[in-house]
């Protein structure tokens, strides 16, 4: 059985989660959660920090192989568990979703991150409120790149879900849930209709209500 640690609250936890359910996979049947990090702990224990140097989460043991980093186990469980072909093998697909899967890692969320990490592990009376309010406004600037894209296509990989989706569009709703929290620091969120409806299509199509966060995990 896999064995996966990490809390619920992480979005990348929820990355993970959200592709084992859209697989098929059930905790408690087809792989085991153990809670850990923040306040569960565990995470930097000799043991954990053995198959994770960098005492984060996700963490997933499938057998001998254990892998860590949220969007290399997307990539894994999309290749060797998707054994109702939930995903497009279609090499086109699979890229065009894998380019905004690295995207959200490396250019979108590092922006947004700034402001989610001021906003909710930050005292209010340490608040560099100028960084947070430019660090959403510019995540509104780089959603409208992927809002663009949703102009012409359904889903980030073109007219399938993808892994891409699972990893942006809990982004997404992170962005918004920012904002609908803390409008005033944030600063207005960009009207952006196509990132709106692709939002609702995931709500309609996939198991994204069932793990995305309702509200924040504010800890101060």
């Amino acid at each position: 059985m896999m064995r996966l640690w990490g809390r619920k609250s992480s979005i990348n936890v929820q990355k993970v989660l959200w592709c084992l359910a859209e697989l098929g996979l059930k905790e408690g049947q087809d792989f085991e959660r153990i809670d850990a990090g923040l306040h569960f702990g565990i995470n930097r224990t000799p043991e954990f920090l053995k198959m994770n140097p960098n005492g984060l989460v996700p963490t997933l043991m499938v057998g001998d192989l254990i892998l860590w980093e949220s969007n290399t186990i997307l990539r894994y469980l999309a290749k060797e568990h998707d054994k109702n072909k939930r995903f497009p093998s279609d090499i086109h697909a699979q890229y065009n979703s894998e380019k905004w899967l690295d995207w959200q890692l490396g250019t979108m969320w590092p922006a947004l991150r700034v402001a989610f990490l001021g906003l909710t592990r930050t005292p209010e009376a340490e608040r560099n409120d100028v960084a947070i309010q430019k660090a959403y406004q510019n995540t509104n600037q780089l959603l409208g790149l992927l809002d663009q894209t949703l102009s012409t296509q359904p889903y980030c990989s073109g007219n399938q879900f993808h892994i891409g989706d699972i990893a942006l569009g809990l982004s997404a709703s992170r962005w918004i849930l920012l904002n609908n929290t803390f409008p005033k620091q944030t600063g207005a969120r960009a009207d952006l209709k196509n990132i709106d409806a692709w939002l609702k299509r995931l709500e309609k199509e996939t198991y994204f209500n069932d793990i995305a966060e309702k509200e924040l995990n504010i800890i101060k």
